[in-house]
């Protein structure tokens, strides 16, 4: 694959990944709710208050990915804001259950190639990043089984 069809495909990906939140965001504004509002105290919400974490590493989620969370929380009546990859799950000794759909989230970054970092320094300027995108899909932790007691929590 040429470098050109590369960069093309990895366009296209983060475009249509774009489209795909923003649809989601505006259907949501189309049924009449506001996904970045969080409907505290309706009875639909089963989860406590809380921001999303990462179940596995604690760490927490952050920008577009809260949102995308709280929404399928709500969407699905999760009891719970912790969520782990298919990957986390198995490490963890659990599994997430045969039929379960898991949630697009997004991780952005940069990072320089090593010839540019070299090609900047020879050339006595500051290195340029390429950004990029990519996406994860996770599972809430009731959607999985054989967790340990203190991750399924």
């Amino acid at each position: 694959m040429s470098g050109h069809t590369a960069r093309v495909r990895a366009g296209n990906d983060r475009t249509s990944l774009y489209t795909e939140i923003t649809d989601k965001i505006i259907a949501e504004l189309e049924a009449g709710r506001f996904p970045w509002v969080q409907p505290w105290g309706t009875a639909s919400i089963k989860a406590p208050l809380a921001m999303p974490r990462n179940a596995s590493t604690q760490r927490g989620y952050s920008g577009i990915n809260v949102l995308i969370l709280w929404g399928a929380v709500i969407e699905h009546g999760f009891s719970g804001q912790s969520w782990l990859t298919f990957r986390q799950a198995l490490r963890l000794g659990g599994h997430v259950r045969k039929g379960e759909r898991g949630t697009t989230v997004v991780y952005a970054d940069r990072f320089t190639p090593d010839d540019e970092r070299r090609r900047a320094t020879e050339a006595g300027e500051e290195p340029g990043a390429i950004p990029f995108l990519k996406r994860f899909t996770v599972f809430n932790t009731d959607q999985c089984d054989g967790l340990p007691e203190d991750v399924a929590a």
